[in-house]
């Protein structure tokens, strides 16, 4: 068997249905297409297993029942279109190496307010926890290989999942989102975040997320100041996201492949792209994943 260098996610699903598409449009982002052309998901994360990616991450990450229930949905609608989002992606990499991971998004998805890339959604542990188990008991009975909890902005909801997650024996990924090389969007440490997750019996990997790239090498080293956990790092494309137009903008930096060795340099394990990068970009790492590169 050829020896990776690092495990291989896939990249930004929004980009990918965009590049087919979809319409990612109103509250719900990519769930909209899962609800209205499954077979566009599927198609979705298809092109990135063929692009090499060892992991694709479902179309769950704005799904739960209070977000449907704000738009006019029901429970049962939200129940159905999260154990499909793990179904949708089983399907598009069988026949391949790849598994899949169910996105699990932060409370501040739910909003549809970009607070994610903010952490200043104001609700306790209590109600996080709550939120956190009740979606997460529906996607564990859809029995995917991994949970991929990601994009989280605060300390509190860290420590909200840690309880949560310790109940939980599945493989997860725990990554943050954040503003600085050492702050979370909230203004904490990430350090602080990590620690808050760093001792779960299933945890694979600890990093971040739909960050700037050139972000990563410092949040992965404050990271490593309390915990020896592999790494993950999948950040967006540089640009800045612009939560009232609903659309990036500003200069892209060095492509994601240029900053390579040093991410493996600061420990991490598992490697992909997040908003902004595509099938095609997955593709180029493929081969640097293999050691070809």
């Amino acid at each position: 068997m050829t020896q990776t260098r690092f495990h291989l996610i896939d990249g930004g699903l929004s980009t990918e249905l965009t590049r087919l598409g979809a319409d990612l449009s109103g509250e719900l982002w990519t769930g909209r297409v899962l609800l209205e052309d499954a077979s566009l998901v599927e198609q979705a994360h298809r092109n990135f297993a063929e692009a090499g990616a060892t992991v694709v991450i479902s179309s769950s990450y704005q799904l739960s029942r209070q977000g449907f229930e704000e738009i006019g949905l029901t429970a049962s609608d939200a129940r159905t279109a999260l154990l499909n989002s793990v179904a949708v992606a089983r399907r598009a990499v069988a026949g391949t190496q790849a598994k899949v991971a169910a996105s699990v998004g932060p409370f501040g998805a739910v909003l549809h307010d970009g607070s994610e890339y903010r952490g200043d959604y104001e609700v306790d542990q209590a109600f996080l926890e709550h939120f956190h188990a009740e979606r997460l008991a529906v996607l564990l009975e859809a029995e995917p290989d991994y949970l991929a909890v990601e994009t989280i902005p605060n300390v509190v909801e860290a420590r909200a999942l840690a309880k949560v997650l310790s109940e939980v024996k599945i493989p997860t990924w725990v990554s943050f989102t954040a503003a600085t090389e050492a702050d979370l969007w909230s203004g904490e440490p990430i350090a602080e975040a990590a620690a808050a997750v760093a001792q779960l019996e299933n945890l694979i990997a600890i990093g971040v997320n739909c960050v700037a790239p050139d972000l990563v090498t410092g949040l992965l080293r404050n990271i490593g100041t309390v915990t020896d956990s592999p790494k993950i790092a999948y950040p967006n494309g540089g640009r800045v996201w612009d939560s009232a137009l609903g659309e990036w903008s500003g200069q892209a930096p060095r492509p994601v492949i240029e900053y390579l060795p040093e991410w493996l340099d600061a420990g991490a394990a598992w490697i992909g792209g997040c908003c902004e990068t595509s099938s095609t970009d997955i593709h180029t790492l493929a081969s640097v994943a293999l050691g070809d590169g």
